[in-house]
């Protein structure tokens, strides 16, 4: 049986952490920042997890992590 494949999109997106969760960034920090004001780019910075809803999804295409 062939290997499978990790989607190249989501391996530059997630990193799993020890417990096994997934890590991820915010969305909405790239442009048109001057109307965000400082408090809300400050909690963007920092780094989420993935949803339990989606977690299913995510380890479907990294299944090497």
């Amino acid at each position: 049986m062939p290997k499978m494949k990790t989607n190249r999109g989501a391996a530059k997106r997630f990193r799993k952490t020890a417990s096994g969760k997934y890590k991820r960034g915010h969305a909405f920090t790239s442009h048109i920042l001057t109307k965000k004001d400082t408090k809300r780019k400050r909690r963007l910075r920092a780094t989420g997890h993935v949803a339990d809803a989606d977690t299913r999804m995510v380890r479907r295409m990294l299944p090497y992590v």
